[in-house]
């Protein structure tokens, strides 16, 4: 029986949705779901096509896989707090609308457009032996002699340089979510509350900051998952002084020329990824959809 032109019309109307994300769909199976499950085949298949664990054993019992792990936790638990207050202040401050807000967003933004290793290498020459922080204090004749930051007897120093200059390059992701979340919330909401005699912080804490939970959602996987891919910014300040898992995933693959255990750090990786990401998701949704 053949079509009417009114219901060729409403089967095309409920396609359409289909159509729209079908290019998300291949972007997402040829860039993501190929790479994923090449990597576990990597991770569990042997050349001859044995299904094995030893690849996750030996990545387990590496010399450096305890370190890496450690640092690479270490880093998150410190970095990711650290940037969500840092850009929850600056994303306030710039919500209230002062004279030049706008230009100071986009200052704050500029980090944005650095890659990773430059951003390294530039925290480096501050840190170095001789870079600008030992030249400025030898110049004020506070110092006589170079202080190390960066060296294996000073791995606090090495940790927290490593920190300021992640902190310094990739809170402009966060800040940018945030900001975007903030001109999400009506103004209604906060001006009923100022009416029935809600303080400052009590309008941040029982209105703003609920409404924000999406937009922090989104910050805090996005950021978290960035964050244990840090690898650029450890290497051109620490080298290997302060291991982590994106690290020994890309040596054991460029110079050890073993994909396999190099696809079971990756394989790790992703875990933490999926488990941190699930636990963002179930403790910070909204009350509304909670069952």
């Amino acid at each position: 029986m053949p079509r009417t032109p009114a219901l060729r019309s409403l089967a095309s109307e409920k396609a359409l949705p289909y159509w729209l994300i079908l290019p998300t769909i291949a972007y997402v199976a040829v860039f993501f779901l190929v790479p994923v499950v090449q990597a576990l085949l990597l991770a569990f298949r042997t050349q001859d096509g044995q299904w094995t664990t030893r690849f996750l054993v030996r990545m387990v019992q590496d010399i450096q896989f305890v370190s890496a792990l450690r640092f690479t936790l270490l880093l998150l638990a410190i970095i990711v707090p650290l940037q969500l207050v840092t850009a929850l202040f600056i994303a306030l401050l710039v919500n209230t609308r002062f004279r030049g807000s706008r230009t100071f967003l986009y200052i704050c933004a500029i980090p944005l457009g650095i890659s990773d290793l430059a951003a390294g290498l530039i925290w480096f020459s501050l840190f170095t032996q001789h870079g600008y922080i030992n030249s400025f204090l030898y110049g004020l004749g506070i110092i006589e002699r170079p202080i190390f930051f960066l060296s294996a007897q000073n791995t606090g120093w090495v940790l927290g340089s490593i920190v300021l200059a992640e902190h310094w390059r990739a809170t402009a992701i966060v800040l940018v979510i945030l900001v975007a979340g903030l001109q999400m919330i009506s103004r209604d909401y906060l001006e009923a509350a100022e009416v029935f005699g809600a303080r400052s912080w009590q309008r941040l804490w029982h209105v703003t900051l609920p409404l924000l939970k999406p937009s922090l959602q989104s910050a805090l996987i996005i950021r978290t998952i960035l964050a244990l891919q840090m690898f650029a910014v450890v290497v051109a300040m620490g080298g290997r002084m302060v291991p982590v898992l994106a690290g020994e995933a890309y040596y054991w693959y460029y110079l050890y020329r073993n994909t396999n255990v190099a696809s079971a750090y990756a394989l790790l990786l992703m875990v933490i990824s999926a488990l941190l990401a699930w636990g963002y998701l179930r403790f910070l949704r909204p009350r509304e959809v909670r069952p």
